[in-house]
């Protein structure tokens, strides 16, 4: 079965110039925020998990024409409705039918606060040495992924430098589809603007992206 991001838009052309809102304007309706709370309190559940959350978003298959809370509120229902927490005839209905299921967690609201703070580390202890080192030439992967990635499509085949090396974490192409944590190390992996857009970029300019072990293979040169 294949699979298809919607949200991997970065280099894409056609979508418009971006539109800077003011800062601190957070919500354009009051169920925005709605949508936020139930996202999060039903990420905090162990329901699943952040990967699988980011995975069921950028899969709706009307991603284009949603806005950012809609995705945020599409993806939950979906969620739900994949493990039959929730009933198409309650979704129809607006509101609950049957007695709902038991859930590992429960977030109350006097520890949303504390939970936000405290965020959901995914560092973990590395199971063998790093392959590359900082200053290491590295080449992404060419072929495009068959499942949820975090290497964004306008790197792939590229050639670039480690930056910086932040440990083991979670590696999200297996934890999105409950394969498990498996960790991997972490690089940021630095490009030149030329490398990824052509010449006639800005050659000043460069692109650091985050990039787990798997996605990266040893390269000598830029070709």
């Amino acid at each position: 079965m294949s699979y298809t991001s919607h949200a991997d838009l970065g280099g894409a052309p056609g979508h418009g110039r971006i539109k800077p809102e003011p800062e601190g304007d957070l919500w354009h309706a009051p169920w925005e925020a709605r949508a936020m709370a139930l996202t999060l309190a039903m990420g905090a559940s162990g329901a699943w998990n952040i990967d699988m959350s980011r995975s069921a978003r950028e899969t709706l298959p009307d991603y284009a024409a949603l806005s950012y809370y809609q995705i945020w509120l599409a993806a939950l229902q979906k969620l739900l409705l994949e493990r039959r927490l929730l009933r198409r005839a309650e979704q129809h209905r607006g509101h609950s039918i049957d007695a709902p299921l038991p859930l590992p967690r429960t977030l109350h609201a006097g520890d949303v606060e504390a939970t936000l703070a405290r965020g959901s580390p995914t560092l973990r202890t590395a199971s063998a040495p790093a392959r590359f080192a900082l200053g290491d030439r590295v080449r992404t992967l060419r072929h495009k992924a068959t499942h949820h990635t975090r290497l964004p499509g306008y790197v792939r085949g590229k050639v670039g430098t480690i930056e910086r090396m932040h440990g083991a974490h979670v590696f999200p192409d297996t934890h999105a589809h409950g394969l498990g944590e498996q960790p991997q190390w972490l690089y940021t992996v630095t490009f030149d603007a030329e490398q990824l857009w052509g010449k006639g970029s800005a050659s000043r300019h460069a692109v650091s992206v985050d990039a787990w072990e798997p996605y990266l293979e040893a390269c000598q040169d830029e070709a």
